[in-house]
């Protein structure tokens, strides 16, 4: 299981306006189904590049990168410094 932050979840679910505010965001839903359509991805990305300080590399941009909260989560929780 995938387990991301409260803040990722809050701001997904931002840009998903098919997913009710008592439904879970299970790690395999896709995101088109649930209401993230082109112009909410540029949103969502923007908002997660402020929010965790990273930056979306051109590879990152995909698809597959924005087709489930976990393959989300996964590039992002990839992006974000490590501390030592």
């Amino acid at each position: 299981m995938t387990v991301w932050n409260q803040q990722f979840e809050d701001i997904l679910r931002g840009h998903l306006p098919f997913l009710g505010a008592q439904e879970p965001l299970a790690e395999d839903l896709p995101l088109r189904e649930l209401g993230l359509d082109s112009m909410g991805t540029v949103e969502l990305l923007s908002d997660l590049e402020t929010a965790y300080g990273v930056h979306f590399r051109d590879d990152n941009l995909t698809p597959a990168t924005f087709h489930t909260p976990a393959a989300l989560w996964a590039v992002i929780d990839g992006l974000r410094p490590r501390s030592v």
